[in-house]
């Protein structure tokens, strides 16, 4: 779960350190305050996309910091080589110019790394998550990740792929007979002009260093010629001069015994100096200079480098260039054999695909009838008694009759009301209604996932009476198997808390700032007071609230002893 949270110069938060617990975290305060700049936060920590107007005007940057769990990512860290102990420390900075930098424990990472992470540890339900409900495109995504069986997705994309990439290389060899003649010329004086070439890999950097080589020959000769000289080629050089030493040494070894090692010393040198003047001899011997040699070198780099610019490629890219010209080039000449052999395995493709669809459906439609059972009883919990969910499943229709996710279009519909036909959920579900649906979705879908925690961003978005008391309930119960942060400004669900933050915003020396604290129990009543009548507490507002308080506790207390 999420333990410790750590903002710095985010908006109007210059400096919030929020330690979260389990169960259900409640977080209220002022319209305004910076409820959403937690949320905000937390999407930032979690590898999301950020921008300058995130950091608090005059700052150099801003960052945010994150104390998870360690077990939910336990292997993802050790495929990334993350060492981790007793803590998982997610780290985000953003500077003022809008750059930013990720770690895990230290290691920097990329953002699209750390959102892969983000999706182990925490599932964040925004204010949009509602307006996404109504987009029908998203309904086959949400119906898969219920339930489908993996491996059945996993059969019909195989099959998919494969008919794809056959429909891909029919399209192509098609759209080769249009222009046949002229290709044909095209790949025909290419493959001629690359052959006549006969490019070898390696080629121009051997040619570059003997004609550098060439180029330097006198002064490679003198060189040589001085270093040969200097060690060997005169009465004082450095071999003559070493053998005299070697003399000396051993008359001197024999008077003094620590002088022993000195001779063999100079032996030794004298033995490397040989080597390197016959080295040098030896090479300079086979050394010669051809006019006709480096013009035959500058002239064949010039041809390389000609076909490189006409190309555009290096020499490592001409040669794929040839390979790749000789293979569409019999691509063509047998583009009809390969045309016949094509139509035979789409066919027998299409079948594949077909087969493999048949099995999704019937797999969706099973899973479709436990989501709609599911959904109900979660809608019903929530105050929705006559409710009907609904998820129909259709055939996307035209040819071939299936795309890439399948043969199913799927689009959840919705009744509210009793002797109301279901329908689409954009134009039956108030915004209410819209919220609960949602946290109906969220709550079966936590039962199926691994994910520890969840945060809720207004969720109570047109509930009230009745209908926010059992967003509270439902809120209450998720809590017991998953640790829950929600942002309410409703003291029905609020007084479900078993923690609760208020945050509040005020001015200090001309500028806003916004401060995070944990309530105490008195601090709990008096914010479910101020949720029921505002600034005007009063001790019916006040018993008002331990009365909810009190009814709240006695809730939680029934629940968790029917579970038990």
């Amino acid at each position: 779960m999420l333990n410790e949270l750590h903002i710095e110069n985010i908006a109007v938060i210059e400096r919030a350190d929020v330690s979260f617990g389990s169960g259900l975290n409640i977080l209220t305060g002022e319209t305004g305050a910076g409820k959403s700049i937690l949320v905000d936060s937390l999407y930032a920590v979690l590898g999301g996309r950020v921008s300058r107007e995130l950091v608090r005007t005059g700052a150099d940057k801003a960052v945010v910091c994150a104390t998870f769990d360690p077990e939910p990512a336990a292997k993802w860290c050790a495929e990334h080589e993350i060492d981790v102990e007793d803590e998982l420390i997610l780290r985000r900075q953003i500077s003022a110019d809008g750059k930013s930098s990720c770690r895990v424990c230290g290691i920097p990472i990329p953002a699209s790394q750390l959102r892969e992470l983000g999706t182990l540890l925490l599932d964040i339900h925004g204010q949009n998550d509602g307006q996404q409900l109504l987009d029908e495109r998203r309904h086959l995504a949400y119906l898969d990740a219920f339930g489908t069986d993996a491996r059945d997705l996993s059969a019909y994309r195989d099959a998919y792929q494969t008919y794809a990439e056959l429909i891909k290389e029919q399209e192509t060899l098609q759209s080769y007979e249009d222009e046949k003649e002229l290709l044909t010329d095209s790949l025909r004086s290419q493959i001629d002009e690359l052959t006549r070439a006969e490019l070898r890999l390696g080629e121009e950097d051997e040619l570059s260093e003997r004609r550098d080589l060439l180029r330097n020959f006198e002064k490679l000769s003198e060189s040589i010629d001085l270093a040969y000289e200097l060690l060997d080629g005169r009465e004082d050089s450095a071999l003559s001069l070493a053998s005299e030493a070697e003399s000396a040494a051993d008359r001197a070894a024999a008077y003094a015994a620590d002088l022993k090692s000195v001779p063999g010393s100079i032996r030794e040198a004298t033995m490397l100096l040989q080597d390197a003047a016959e080295t040098l001899r030896d090479y300079r011997n086979g050394l010669d200079f051809s006019e006709e040699e480096y013009d035959r070198i500058e002239s064949r780099l010039a041809t390389l480098r000609k076909l490189q610019r006409k190309y555009r490629a290096d020499e490592a890219g001409l040669i794929q260039k040839l390979s790749d010209a000789q293979e569409r080039l019999d691509q063509i000449e047998y583009a009809d054999d390969r045309l016949i052999k094509l139509e035979k395995l789409i066919d027998k493709q299409e079948k594949v695909v077909k087969s493999a669809a048949d099995v999704l459906t019937q797999a969706r439609r099973a899973a479709a009838a436990q989501l709609e059972r599911q959904v109900v009883a979660e809608l019903r919990a929530l105050a929705m008694p006559a409710v009907r969910f609904q998820v129909e499943i259709t055939p996307v229709g035209g040819a071939p009759g299936f795309q890439s996710t399948g043969a199913d279009t799927v689009r959840f519909l919705l009744s509210a009301n009793a002797g109301e036909a279901p329908g689409r959920i954009s134009r039956i579900a108030s915004g209410g209604e819209l919220s609960r649906i949602m946290l109906a979705l969220k709550n079966v879908f936590a039962q199926r996932d691994a994910v520890p925690s969840m945060v809720f961003d207004e969720v109570d978005t047109g509930v009230s009476g009745i209908a926010a008391q059992r967003v509270g309930e439902k809120l209450a119960s998720l809590s017991r198997t998953k640790q829950v942060i929600c942002i309410t400004h409703l003291p029905q669900i609020a007084s479900m808390a078993d923690h609760h933050f208020l945050i509040e915003k005020h001015q200090e020396q001309d500028r806003t700032r916004t401060s995070v604290q944990e309530l105490s129990p008195d601090g709990c009543v008096r914010e479910i007071a101020r949720l029921h009548g505002g600034d005007h507490i009063t001790e019916l507002t006040l018993a008002s609230a331990k009365e909810q308080l009190t009814s709240a506790a006695a809730f939680k207390t029934a629940a968790a002893q029917k579970e038990n």
